[in-house]
């Protein structure tokens, strides 16, 4: 049964499915990102939601019919582009804005062909960017993670939601001393191929450091594959950060120390290549990582951390340089600014990015393709509240 919501704004014409009036027997299929559900595309995505709504799935097939399959980017897009909609409604988890690459970028050109020799898909696909987009029109929505993804995909389907990943699982609590030592200690957090992103800060980091010691605790897996979700070229994220800075100590990701070990550093540091139109091209979704567990953070200026720095009031992104190290000096130097910081931060996302808005997000998508309508995007959430703590006056 589909329910209109009544009351505040943030509910309204919101169509939600809870729990118990999920149609019974649906038969759902899911495409993972990894075998074992770990992946972050998995847990932090549709796992989490189907957990949260008691909502059971298995391991999608091309040749059976279900009443709906989710796709991850990890699935076969050669056949479920083709799959018959007679058999079953298609959700594509599509977060990366591999629309936005450049058609000659040499990994574009042979992403097809390298997804066909490690038969992650079974038939060839030449051009990878018009499989996607295939795929985009062929589902029945598509879930995207920015505003400007979601823009490229509405050309292919007029059915797109922009859903962000779930955190609960790994906030155990939030910081609240911000003290800081005499060596300053920095956080950086992500996959460790992306590890090489601090090289774009490398010669901030170098001035900063004439006038203040410092370490850059970075949480990631210790050895990775370096091409298709780690099936090709194994590396060590040791000899990785030896490459990139003396500063740099390692601690492997794990869900129950993640938590902690960010808490216990001062500030957590974000850069991302902007002239790279996938990276620059993702979510704020790290940055609200660390916002959730109040940690100040000094991110790149990509269109999601500015909107979301701009909807939180703080001017926090950084493009040059020189604004890099301002911004290095500035905070690391004061402690009621950081504080003040990870306070707005903690703020914006318990209003405007809760547990519940992702799961109703989720509702309200799944319920746009039980009921066959596209569905146009919940409204937003009213104007971010101030917090009641006095400005220590924004970096510019």
């Amino acid at each position: 049964m589909v329910a209109r919501l009544a009351g505040s704004s943030t509910a309204a014409c919101i169509v939600r499915y809870a729990a118990m009036n999920f149609p019974r027997g649906l038969r759902i299929g899911y495409s993972p990102c990894s075998s074992s559900l770990a992946a972050p595309g998995d847990r932090r995505r549709f796992c989490h939601y189907a957990a949260q709504r008691n909502l059971r799935f298995e391991i999608a097939r091309p040749d059976e019919a279900y009443d709906i399959v989710v796709l991850t980017q990890a699935a076969d897009i050669s056949l479920w582009s083709r799959y018959p909609r007679t058999r079953s409604k298609i959700i594509f988890d599509f977060v990366d804005s591999y629309l936005a690459i450049p058609n000659h970028d040499p990994k574009a050109l042979l992403r097809g062909i390298a997804k066909f020799a490690t038969r992650q898909n079974r038939r060839l696909l030449l051009n990878y960017k018009q499989g996607l987009e295939a795929m985009c029109r062929r589902a029945d929505a598509v879930v995207c993670s920015t505003e400007s993804q979601r823009g490229q995909i509405l050309t292919q389907c007029p059915n797109v939601h922009r859903i962000l990943d779930f955190h609960s699982s790994v906030v155990r609590s939030a910081k609240s001393d911000y003290a800081a030592e005499e060596v300053f200690h920095f956080v950086w957090e992500g996959q460790p191929g992306n590890l090489r992103h601090l090289l774009e800060i490398k010669n901030a980091l170098q001035d900063f450091e004439r006038t203040r010691p410092f370490r850059i605790h970075a949480i990631t897996d210790l050895e990775y594959g370096r091409f298709l979700g780690g099936r090709w070229i194994r590396r060590s994220t040791v000899e990785e950060a030896r490459r990139i800075s003396p500063q740099i100590y390692l601690y492997a990701w794990n869900e129950q120390t993640f938590s902690a070990i960010a808490r216990s550093c001062d500030l957590a540091l974000i850069p991302i290549p902007l002239d790279d139109p996938l990276a620059a091209g993702k979510p704020e979704n790290r940055l609200l990582l660390f916002w959730r567990m109040g940690v100040p953070v000094l991110a790149s200026a990509t269109a999601a951390h500015v909107s979301a720095m701009d909807e939180s009031g703080m001017d926090m992104a950084c493009t040059t340089r020189r604004q890099w190290l301002e911004a290095l000096q500035y905070y690391t130097s004061n402690q009621s600014a950081r504080k003040h910081a990870a306070q707005r931060g903690m703020a914006f996302v318990a209003e405007r990015h809760s547990e519940k808005h992702t799961l109703e997000l989720w509702d309200h998508m799944l319920g746009s393709v039980l009921s066959g309508e596209a569905a146009n995007p919940p409204p937003p959430i009213d104007s971010f509240s101030q917090i009641s703590t006095s400005p220590t006056g924004a970096h510019s």
